[in-house]
């Protein structure tokens, strides 16, 4: 649980700090000058693309949103997942 909630804070409030350089693949595209080829993703008009809530306008609040959407999401998958493959317990 301590792991969640740390997540959840770090997703929600120090996510909106991070560095807005570009991450290693495009680094690396503007540095190979191939950049200008990218095409956008099929994903990339969807609700949380660019990890930000589209709908909402005040951008720290869309990260935050979008970040703690994502922790849920992956906590929720993760103890699904853990309930399915578990092993039956012993009567």
């Amino acid at each position: 649980m301590a792991g969640f909630l740390i997540s959840g804070f770090l997703a929600g409030v120090v996510s909106y700090y991070a560095s807005s350089q570009p991450d290693g693949l495009e680094k690396v595209a503007e540095d190979l000058g191939f950049i200008e080829r990218a095409e956008d993703s099929p994903l990339a008009t969807s609700p949380f693309a660019d990890y930000t809530v589209s709908f909402l306008g005040d951008a720290r609040l869309s990260t935050a949103v979008a970040g703690i959407t994502g922790v849920i999401a992956t906590g929720l998958i993760a103890v699904g997942l853990y309930l399915w493959v578990r092993k039956p317990q012993s009567k």
